[in-house]
């Protein structure tokens, strides 16, 4: 493809296939980069696997990240450990680890906040430093920002919550409304 890999010194075992794909990437081995723009900005890092339009994007160090979908982690710098699988999945990841976002937009504003799971489309979208948060279902803990150790099950459960930590909500629109700082039980 066309100028993938351009910028490749000592790097090896990498695959790139898509225009500008791992563009930057100097000394980085073991990456797999196909898509346009896949891996663009990756200069040192290894172990990273990228598939389609600007997945991966802005990576220059982070390792051990897959980003499959349309600018899937696109803001990723340092950040390791994570996997965004969907549209916009992790799209504002900077620095944080061991994400791991299912479905489109999931965990689409999280920048630094780690240890979290969002399987569901917008499932923790607004999320943006809440850390070890588990949201399994279509805009789970949509509208969380900061709450952290949450547990979220079912179609908008805890959906409101923004700030809110400890919390626990099994079943459709669980605990919905709650945006307060108790810790809560719901199923």
């Amino acid at each position: 493809s066309t100028y993938a890999l351009y910028s490749n010194t000592t790097g090896s075992n990498n695959t790139s296939s898509g225009y500008e794909s791992l563009y930057y990437n100097t000394t980085g081995s073991s990456n797999t980069a196909y898509g346009t723009y896949a891996l663009f900005n990756n200069t040192t890092a290894s172990n990273n696997t990228a598939v389609g339009y600007q997945a991966g994007y802005s990576n220059t160090t982070g390792t051990q990240n897959t980003a499959i979908g349309t600018t899937a982690l696109y803001n990723n710098t340092t950040g390791s450990y994570n996997i965004a699988n969907g549209y916009r999945a992790l799209f504002a990841n900077n620095t944080a680890t061991y994400n791991a976002a299912f479905g489109n937009y999931a965990l689409q504003s999280t920048s630094i906040g780690g240890y979290n799971s969002a399987f569901g489309n917008q499932a923790l979208y607004f999320n943006t430093t809440g850390i070890s948060n588990i949201a399994q279902g279509y805009n789970t803990l949509y509208n969380n920002t900061i709450g952290s150790y949450n547990t979220a099950h079912g179609i908008c459960a805890l959906y409101c919550s923004t700030v809110n930590s400890n919390n626990v909500a099994i079943g459709y629109g669980s605990l919905f409304n709650l945006n307060a700082t108790a810790c809560n039980l719901s199923y």
